[in-house]
């Protein structure tokens, strides 16, 4: 007699399950802004929350967003300067994006591709290939930037070898806040006292002879990652003959160069990656951000088939860093094969270097303007930083000497206060920097017109007139109010 029990032998259940007292999704819709708020400090980031009072953002309700907008719980328009830090290169819910990803829906295609051959992540992949120069066509697929930042960064020591496993990065940069790329993001909020690997070198960025001295003195340096344009460092760019000598470089001392382009590329420096400014082609890139349309997660890292065959091209190799369960999933990547569509079909890397050219020129009209404010602009096409002044050197001399000494304390005081007003006045929302706390970032939409621009401009002339004095005061009375 079998002593293998049966499923029918099984006890039964005394009890069904129950289910919790869960929200729906038009509860989720219906909730007011107050309870917005105490969901958020009992769930979420309560330390993430105070930060938000002190801009007023806690109490804007978002309705739904079209275009260049935002709309608000009052029906107010909010234009869009922050982007998602690059996120929505077409604005939000683009239509042709919406029609794809409806069809997708009803059609009831595959999700999850794992057992199976996928077609629209091999369409995927294949379309990023022919966006890329050079020989970059081996794609992974993932959910994030820090996905495909650590596919890269894989990729790429793997390809270097056992023997070079050393990665040189820069200061101020962001790579992402998983463990792997935390290694090599050099910021002390971030690392918040992780043990992180240890192989890893830093140096200034931009210092081309600082490179060579790292790559002459350590043999075991296989790879060096920057980010073309440093988004939290400030909307920092390297000089142009950087570039050109840092590619030379790696191909003497056989370095594997990653540029990180999840935020500068997909169009928004008026190239399809920055890099391209400069005539040069890393080894492995990596994509995020606006890949995903503004309506998916979607991450690549897309690297030449030298270095991916090295890394994973035998039989034994090839599933150490297969794609994960989401890498792929169908209404993702048929949602970036349509954003990459779309971005050429409506010239959106052209419109992003002439119209960003159109915003640098009215922005440094404005520094013109407020010299005292305002110390410079930076970036191109649509990534753009507008660095202000130390909070002393804004106000008057007699003054100056005895504010200085708390210009540090006072870091991003100023532009937050001019953020604060741009949203609560006029319905323009701006991003800031991780780094430089003086510096507020614009990456709007790469659908943005002259108009936009010029709706900005006007909005933040006027704040800027009234003076750092009323500024201050009238921000003060904000939040007293």
């Amino acid at each position: 007699m079998s002593s293998v029990m049966k499923l029918s032998d099984a006890p039964a259940r005394e009890t069904r399950t129950v289910k919790p007292d869960l929200l729906t999704v038009e509860d989720a819709k219906a909730l007011d802004i107050k309870k917005i708020n105490e969901l958020f400090t009992e769930h979420m980031n309560p330390g993430q929350l105070h930060f938000m009072k002190l801009l007023g953002f806690h109490k804007v309700k978002i309705e739904r967003a079209e275009g260049m907008y935002y709309f608000d719980q009052n029906g107010r328009k909010i234009l869009d300067f922050f982007g998602g830090f690059g996120s929505l290169a077409f604005g939000h819910n683009h239509p042709r994006i919406l029609e794809a990803r409806r069809k997708f829906a009803e059609e009831k295609r595959q999700e999850i591709a794992i057992a199976f051959l996928s077609q629209y992540a091999t369409a995927l992949a294949a379309n990023l290939a022919a966006c890329s120069p050079g020989d970059l066509d081996m794609v992974f697929l993932g959910s994030s930037g820090s996905e495909a930042m650590e596919a890269a960064i894989k990729v790429a020591e793997r390809a270097a070898g056992p023997n070079r496993p050393k990665i040189v990065y820069a200061e101020n940069s962001f790579h992402g806040k998983t463990k792997g790329v935390l290694s090599i993001t050099d910021g002390a909020l971030y690392r918040g006292q992780f043990k992180l690997t240890d192989n890893t070198f830093r140096v200034p960025f931009g210092d081309i002879d600082a490179i060579e001295a790292a790559f002459k003195s350590d043999p075991t340096i296989g790879t060096i990652v920057l980010e073309t344009v440093q988004g939290g460092g400030g909307i920092i760019e390297a000089p142009a003959e950087f570039w050109t000598k840092l590619r030379a470089l790696c191909d003497k001392y056989g370095v594997l160069w990653v540029a990180d382009e999840v935020q500068c590329g997909f169009g928004r420096t008026g190239r399809f990656y920055a890099f391209e400014h400069y005539g040069v082609v890393p080894d492995v890139t990596a994509l995020a951000k606006s890949l995903g349309g503004g309506k998916a997660a979607m991450g690549a890292m897309i690297a030449s088939r030298e270095v991916y065959m090295k890394a994973y091209g035998t039989s034994k190799t090839a599933m150490i860093h297969a794609m994960a369960t989401f890498g792929g999933i169908g209404e993702a990547s048929i949602t970036s094969i349509e954003a990459l569509n779309v971005l050429y079909d409506e010239g959106l890397i052209d419109n992003s270097a002439e119209t960003g050219d159109y915003l640098i020129e009215k922005l440094r009209g404005l520094q013109a303007k407020y010299p005292t404010l305002l110390k410079e602009v930076r970036g191109r096409g649509m990534m753009v930083g507008l660095e202000f002044h130390d909070f002393s050197q804004t106000l008057p001399m007699v003054l100056r000497p005895v504010v200085a000494a708390l210009d540090d304390k006072l870091k991003g005081s100023l532009p937050g206060f001019i953020g604060s007003h741009l949203l609560r006045d006029h319905g323009v929302l701006v991003a800031f920097t991780e780094y430089n706390r003086n510096v507020i970032r614009l990456e709007p939409p790469l659908i943005c017109t002259r108009e936009n621009v010029d709706e900005f401009i006007t909005a933040l002339d006027e704040v800027l007139a009234r003076g750092v004095v009323k500024i201050v005061t009238d921000f003060v009375r904000a939040q007293v109010g």
